[in-house]
Formats: structure tokens, sequence, C-alpha cells
């Protein structure tokens, strides 16, 4: 059993050694004895031996190498590498596509259009950067969108493998079996208490590496909320979202450690990416322990840094979206650019099926926004 070759075995033997919360996201550790493969804070009373254990970028790569998700620290449910989101290497432009479910939509003949790549080109830096190919990464996403709902819904398990992406039941079950040594029916036994969500809701439990500051995220949200798209009240923020299968609402509210999202979706197929997208939104992988060292490091925000732990930039939940209200704000001040963006999704948005609250269209599409008169707009 190998490991990335490009991960330094002593530093990342530290971290076990620790239990180093920080870590959890950045690699994980396959133990040889138990052939379990685990977050470096995986509370276990005793630390595995240096000839026991492999490190992997990611769980794909454990997995591929024949290893389960340890039991005890679920490695499956750690936030995410911050190295996907501040990367721009090809390697992370896939990851990020297929978190966002690209693979289960277009295969991997797609992703590789996408990236305008040769499939064996795109496997090899596949392989080399993170230790396993598209399709083996794309069944560990499946695997993790399967555990979701299965622990945050009550959804006959026949939709549950539709709605992760997998093409029979039977793939299903085998693939649940190897990453977490549980029958479906064993894991939702056994899921966490408090997940009961109303009737064609699916409520997720989004970790977050720790600090975050979730209250100065909402309030960096509130002063740009798009009218009709966005809505914060009560500590609770809710968008609409554009999604490869309709339009959907998401409820975030953040809880310390992690996010509770609730989510209602025209398609459950859609899970995987909406969950991946409120991640980048609210960036909630980002290492706050890297950029806070370097800030605390200047006299003029020292104290602030010190005074709010984890402040976060937030993100975009579309690239697309981003690019425009980008465009909207460079000449005019906040609360007009609210206003034209406003005006914009009133008149190019997807109108939701039936408003929910407040919320009542998704934010355009490019193409629908280079079809529409703008002149309504005032642009």
């Amino acid at each position: 059993m190998t490991g990335a070759a490009d991960l330094d075995f002593e530093r990342c033997y530290r971290a076990i050694q620790s239990r180093d919360a920080r870590f959890d996201g950045l690699f994980v550790t396959g133990v040889r004895t138990t052939r379990v493969y685990c977050r470096p804070s995986c509370p276990a009373p005793v630390c595995p031996k240096r000839e026991h254990v492999a490190f992997f970028r990611t769980a794909a790569a454990a997995q591929r190498a024949g290893l389960r998700a340890c039991k005890r620290c679920r490695p499956d449910a750690s936030p995410g590498s911050p190295e996907w989101d501040v990367r721009g290497d090809l390697v992370a432009r896939a990851m990020r596509l297929i978190a966002d479910g690209v693979v289960d939509r277009e295969g991997v003949p797609g992703l590789a259009r996408r990236l305008a790549v040769s499939e064996r080109q795109l496997r090899r830096l596949l392989e080399a950067g993170v230790g396993a190919p598209p399709l083996a990464l794309a069944r560990s996403q499946r695997a993790q969108t399967a555990s979701m709902l299965i622990e945050g819904t009550d959804l006959p398990f026949a939709r549950v493998a539709l709605a992760a992406g997998f093409t029979s039941v039977r793939q299903f079950n085998d693939t649940v079996r190897h990453v977490f040594a549980a029958t479906p029916s064993q894991l939702r036994r056994a899921r966490r208490a408090g997940a009961h969500p109303a009737a064609g809701e699916v409520v997720l439990r989004l970790p977050a590496r720790a600090p975050y500051d979730g209250d100065g995220v909402l309030r960096w949200l509130r002063a740009r909320a798009v009218p009709g798209v966005e809505e914060l009240s009560d500590g609770v923020y809710r968008r609409t979202l554009a999604l490869p299968g309709g339009t959907g609402v998401v409820a975030l509210e953040p809880r310390g450690d992690h996010v509770r999202a609730t989510l209602r979706l025209a398609s459950l197929r859609d899970l995987a990416a909406a969950a991946s997208r409120c991640r980048r939104l609210l960036d909630l992988d980002a290492d706050p322990a890297a950029y806070g060292a370097v800030l605390g490091t200047d006299p003029a925000l020292r104290s602030a840094v010190a005074a709010c732990p984890g402040p976060r930039p937030p993100g975009m939940v579309d690239p697309a979206e981003s690019a425009v209200r980008a465009v909207l704000g460079q000449q005019v001040s906040l609360a007009a650019a609210r206003t034209l963006a406003a005006r914009l999704v009133a008149v190019c948005g997807a109108p939701l099926a039936a408003p929910d609250g407040a919320l009542t269209h998704a934010f355009p599409a490019p193409e629908a926004i280079a079809a529409a008169d703008l002149t309504a707009v005032g642009l």
C-alpha cells in the first residue's frame, strides 16, 4: 500500500500523532493492519505505527487502495481541501467540476472536453496529482452523496441510488458496503439524531474548518443580497439555485463547526452539485490557520485578526453569476448594484414554480441575459 509521493510523511505523521484537526481534509491516513482510512484528527486511542500507515491526498485514492472509511472519525464528513478553491491548474479545475457532478452527467469524455484535454491526459494528471482517476473520484463523490441522503432523509434506497448518480441499486449497495463497511440500512439506523427534515426537504450538515466566522459571512451576504434571489433573517441565509436539473432553494445556517443546509430541489440528482456550490459560497474549505498566521504579522491587522478569528471571503454559487454581479458593481454603489441586479433578475431570471417567501427567481443564465432587452434594466 503506497500513498501520495508528494506528501511529507514526517509532517503528516506528526499531524496524526497530535490529532490536529487543522489537517482534516488535506489528506487521509490509510492503516495497513485495519484496512481503514481516517482523518488526521481521528480520536482512536492508539496512533498507528509508522510502518503501518500511508497517506493519501483524497478519500478516492484510499478507497482505490482497498481501504474503507473509519466508523469512528467519519473522514467522509470532514471539510474538503482548500487546494481546490485556490489553485487554478487543470487538476484543481477538474476536482471542482467532479464535485459539481460533471462526470455523473457527462461522463469522463465530457469532463475532458470542458478542460480541453484528452481523456488519457486527464487521467494521467489526476492520478499524478491526487492518486485517483476521474471515475474513482466520481465514485467517491457518489458514495458521499449517498451517505448524506441515507442519513438526512427517509427516501427509499432505490431513490437514493438514483439521486446519488448510481446506475443501479446493486452498484449503490456494493459501493456503500465497500466505502463504509456497512449496508445502507445500517447507516440509516446509525444516522445522527436531529436529522428529521420536512417533506420534500433534504437537510445536510456541511462541515467547516474551524474557526469559522459565520456571522461575518452572513453580514457580507446580507449587504449584497439581491431581492428575489436572496434573503437573510434570524441568522439564516436563503437563496435560489440554478442547477442542471432545475431550480432549487437552500437555507444555510452557520452553527460553529458546521453549517446546516436545508434544500428543496427540483431533482435530487442535483444534491451533490448544490452541496458543492454552497460550500464554495460560504468558503467552508478554507484554511484559517494559514492565512491567519500571515495576516496576524501585519501591525494594522493584528488586533482585528485576534478579535475575529476565522474570517472568510465568501464566494459565489456560479462563476457566471459572479462575473455579472462584478460588472454591475464596478461603476456604482453597492446599493445601486443590488437594484440593477434585482431588475435584471425580474427581466431575465427563471421564475420559481411557486414563490418561496421572498424568493421568486433564479439568477439569470448568461444566454438569457444576452437574449434580453436590457433597456428595461437601465443598462
